[in-house]
């Protein structure tokens, strides 16, 4: 049957992963280093996942492809799709690069921003800085930080954010963290108080 699917030009596609999450049936993941089709009927051809590319590698095209099935989709691996936890104290994916800038989750967060070494370094991170709040971690220093500005400017200015909280290293590297997230606060045109917590390279709060 012929009918809407999406399209990735390879061409334009550098595998930054970005539309993967904006996908809810997990019709995309990277192969390679470029993002793939997984199945044709896993593509509901609606274009969610067109806003999430900043190459606008990503249309939609209308070819010979099969329908569109919902339980194949059931059966196919969640693990990139984006979704609250059942927790209901954090959600997935959590890595900047990965999170989509629009999602049910973020209306009226508390958003947290954790550089990785923190919660492995904070015994008590899950009870004292997650607990209530939504969860992004990033490593200013070994992440490729491209785009990292442009996302999380979007994801303060697309959502109604309660808060925003940075919790970094006192290590020199992870003030990076601390510029990002106020960049970002500046770049949204929102009025979002910015609150920082410093973990000593000893577990404890400075």
């Amino acid at each position: 049957m012929k009918r809407s699917i999406i399209r990735i030009d390879q061409d334009k596609c550098d595998g930054c992963g970005q539309c993967v999450p904006g996908c809810a049936e997990g019709a995309l993941k990277i192969v390679d280093g470029k993002a793939r089709l997984v199945k044709d009927s896993y593509c509901d051809g609606l274009g969610a996942c067109l806003g999430a590319c900043p190459r606008n590698a990503l249309t939609i095209e209308e070819r010979e492809a099969e329908a569109f099935s919902l339980p194949e989709v059931h059966q196919g691996c969640p693990g990139s799709m984006a979704r609250p936890s059942s927790q209901g104290n954090t959600q997935w994916p959590l890595q900047l690069r990965l999170v989509p800038a629009s999602a049910p989750f973020w209306k009226n967060a508390d958003l947290l921003i954790a550089a990785d070494c923190v919660p492995p370094a904070f015994p008590d991170f899950h009870n004292s800085l997650l607990r209530g709040r939504k969860l992004i971690i990033a490593c200013p220093k070994l992440d490729d930080t491209t785009g990292y500005l442009e996302k999380l400017s979007e994801i303060i200015r697309e959502n109604e954010l309660c808060s925003l909280t940075v919790a970094k290293m006192e290590v020199p590297c992870c003030a990076g963290l601390e510029r990002l997230a106020a960049a970002a606060v500046k770049a949204s045109g929102k009025d979002l108080p910015l609150n920082v917590i410093t973990i000593g390279v000893d577990g404890r709060l400075k």
